[in-house]
């Protein structure tokens, strides 16, 4: 008797956890596959992040620092040489093998992006496709898996609705969008990772430079290079930034906002700021560096040099000799964290060049362009803006 109840009571048991097996077989496998994308309206808070934090901000005064946000975006390599979906997990640190390649060997890139928010609260980019081209060619010189285009762009505007209370209100900011490629597999020879991952985050942000109202004042550096031919000056590699720090140190600690460097041959030809490239304006022609190898082919300078010949002006991407800058009208600096920057003066070997800055002149009427593009003020011609719905 005590036998046959024992059994009757066993059958239940089993009939219930099959039941609940079948029920839930399917969140349980999705949870398992870590390839598939995470819903947004299933995403918690990141634990560190209160939930009114971003009603704190002081969108007036952001500068440009890191802020946390909400969520990031990593995708890693398979083994067919292509990478996984990826998926977006709460903002915070990373693990990585002691012997990884971009901890051994500064096997990794970085890209730079902004999200935009206009008045009407529609959300847009500016030209991420120009930056996942530019990555795929910095990923070829660096021997490093890159993801497609159209995983690039995808990660990047996941990455922006997940963090989309984090935009600045219109006229106040940007989000900046910092997508990092790196070799995260073990390597201890000198050779390609055998792994890479792919990392997306973001920050509002405001002026890149301390004094958002005045002009930059740059001074020309002699004897610390960027870049040499034959190097990696051209790609937007990690390995191109730590370099130039120690320049950038003593500038700013003799009141300058930022280094101007020239060639590794003749020590005589501009190249490229810190972060930046440069351009010089005499009469109504518009001039800066040609890309060879040694120069960032940045995308708000293909920009600027397309709102030129639309402004009729004429451009020309040559050398120039440093000499030129004591008689150019104008100079500016363009990058996606700097935008257009208007530079006051430049000092070069102890010499200070001073320029005008005056309402009408031609660095303003291209960065008010640029800002109207990117603002839908002025028609988007040719379709460098994306919205992110």
């Amino acid at each position: 008797m005590c036998m046959s109840k024992l059994n009757s009571f066993h059958n239940i048991i089993l009939l219930s956890y099959n039941f609940l097996f079948f029920i839930f077989l399917p969140s349980t496998l999705q949870l398992m596959g870590s390839n598939n994308i995470t819903p947004l309206s299933t995403l918690q808070p990141a634990p560190t992040t209160r939930e009114n934090e971003y009603e704190e901000i002081d969108w007036d005064n952001l500068g440009f620092k890191v802020t946390q946000t909400d969520y990031m975006f990593i995708a890693k390599s398979t083994l067919d040489g292509n990478f996984e979906q990826g998926q977006l997990k709460p903002f915070g640190n990373i693990q990585l093998n002691p012997s990884a390649g971009i901890l051994n060997y500064g096997q990794g890139l970085i890209e730079g992006t902004k999200a935009y928010k206009r008045e009407d609260g529609r959300i847009f980019l500016f030209r991420p496709h120009d930056s996942s081209i530019r990555m795929q060619i910095g990923a070829e010189r660096m021997c490093m898996l890159c993801p497609s285009v159209d995983q690039f762009v995808d990660a990047i505007k996941q990455t922006v609705l997940a963090n989309k209370r984090w935009i600045p209100p219109a006229g106040k900011g940007t989000l900046y969008i910092r997508p990092l490629l790196m070799g995260s597999g073990a390597v201890l020879g000198v050779a390609p990772a055998p792994e890479y991952t792919f990392l997306v985050y973001a920050c509002p942000v405001g002026n890149y430079f301390k004094d958002a109202t005045g002009a930059l004042s740059l001074y020309i550096e002699e004897e610390v290079h960027r870049a040499a031919c034959g190097g990696a000056g051209g790609v937007k590699s990690i390995t191109n930034y730590a370099p130039v720090m120690k320049a950038m140190k003593n500038a700013k600690g003799k009141g300058f906002t930022d280094v101007l460097y020239l060639d590794s041959v003749n020590n005589k030809y501009i190249e490229e700021a810190s972060c930046s490239n440069i351009f010089l304006i005499k009469g109504k022609v518009i001039s800066t560096p040609k890309a060879n190898g040694t120069i960032l082919e940045g995308v708000t300078k293909k920009s600027v040099i397309d709102i030129a010949h639309d402004l009729g002006y004429q451009v020309e991407e040559r050398s120039i000799e440093v000499e030129e800058l004591i008689r150019a009208d104008e100079v500016f600096c363009t990058g996606t964290a700097v935008g257009v920057a208007l530079v006051g003066s430049v000092t070069y070997k102890a010499r200070r060049i001073e320029y005008k800055i005056s309402e009408g002149i031609i660095t303003q009427q291209l960065n008010s362009r640029l800002v109207e593009i990117q603002r839908g003020i002025v028609e988007d011609k040719r379709n460098w803006i994306v919205e992110v719905k």
